[in-house]
């Protein structure tokens, strides 16, 4: 299946830096690829290259079958793009903006009506549609942020961050918008530092540093690299560390790591009834035992450290 989304060794420079240096992806159609990385990794001038905003200095990359360079605007007529702050006009309703975006995008009158009407029904914002942006809540308003980038129907959507700065049920709101979005066939390329965020929602992630891919595979892949499954156990009395930790190498058989009141090492997850048993024996004061997987947070920490150093 050719990809919807295609870079090849990409270069962008700013002065005597690259922001981009050898940059390369390529997202299948129909599926949802992240891109993390620390501040200034690339992630933002990587979509604005591919989104045709910015022209790159080297290396190639179409978008929907279109090259950005020759072809941007078959690549426009292709994409939607909601970046890092809400692009809504806050004194509109939100029908109203959408009908604005939609005759933006020379939708006839009567369209631009239908098709603000469906997507304020899809979005969940129907009985809010005649109420000014002004009174959305955070939540609400990257939906509608969401719902206008869809106007046009595009094949290939970019998302810049689009859940900073919202709490927790706002940020929910948003994912279960974008999942959407995907099961219905839209392309979508997201750049989050939320680890959390790419680890719900993507089918594969790149992990961006100084301008450039440094690694890339689904969320189990990339967490599956860091090792094995951990057993851990938490005390309550820093005297027993000892005993713990000799207790928990003879039941995984591994040589354990302490930490202050932490014992951890690697295990099959069916340890973890063998060493309750073993506890249960003992009188080890244990404030928590857990079957700890590797997170993206220590894929993200592990690889970016390594790149630094």
């Amino acid at each position: 299946m050719t990809p919807q989304i295609h870079a090849e060794g990409l270069r962008r420079r700013y002065g005597d830096a690259y922001a981009l240096d050898g940059f390369d992806l390529s997202v299948p159609a129909g599926s949802l690829h992240g891109l993390l990385g620390p501040n200034g990794a690339g992630k933002t001038t990587a979509v604005r290259v591919l989104s045709t905003l910015l022209r790159h200095d080297g290396g190639t990359a179409r978008v929907a079958g279109f090259d950005v360079a020759t072809e941007s605007a078959r690549v426009r007529a292709s994409i939607g793009l909601v970046g890092q702050q809400a692009a809504v006009d806050e004194i509109l309703s939100g029908r109203q903006n959408l009908i604005l975006f939609g005759r933006l995008h020379h939708l006839g009158r009567r369209e631009a009506r239908r098709r603000a009407d469906d997507l304020l029904e899809r979005f969940d914002l129907a009985g809010t549609g005649a109420k000014p942006v002004s009174a959305y809540s955070g939540g609400m308003r990257r939906r509608l942020d969401l719902a206008a980038s869809l106007l046009a129907a595009p094949r290939v959507l970019f998302l810049d961050e689009p859940t900073t700065g919202l709490d927790p049920r706002s940020r929910t709101e948003v994912w279960r918008a974008v999942r959407s979005l995907v099961a219905d066939g839209t392309t979508v390329l997201l750049t989050t530092q939320y680890l959390e965020e790419a680890d719900r929602l993507a089918d594969r992630i790149s992990l961006v540093e100084h301008g450039r891919v440094i690694a890339e595979g689904t969320p189990a892949e990339l967490k599956g690299s860091l090792g094995a499954t951990r057993i851990e156990l938490t005390l309550t009395d820093p005297d027993k560390v000892d005993a713990a930790t000799a207790l928990l190498a003879r039941v995984t058989g591994a040589e354990p790591v302490t930490e202050e009141l932490r014992v951890s090492a690697p295990a099959e997850p069916a340890m973890l009834t063998d060493l309750v048993r073993e506890l249960a024996a003992t009188e080890l004061a244990v404030a928590d035992v857990a079957l700890r997987h590797p997170t993206l947070d220590e894929v993200f920490l592990e690889l970016t450290g390594k790149v630094t150093r």
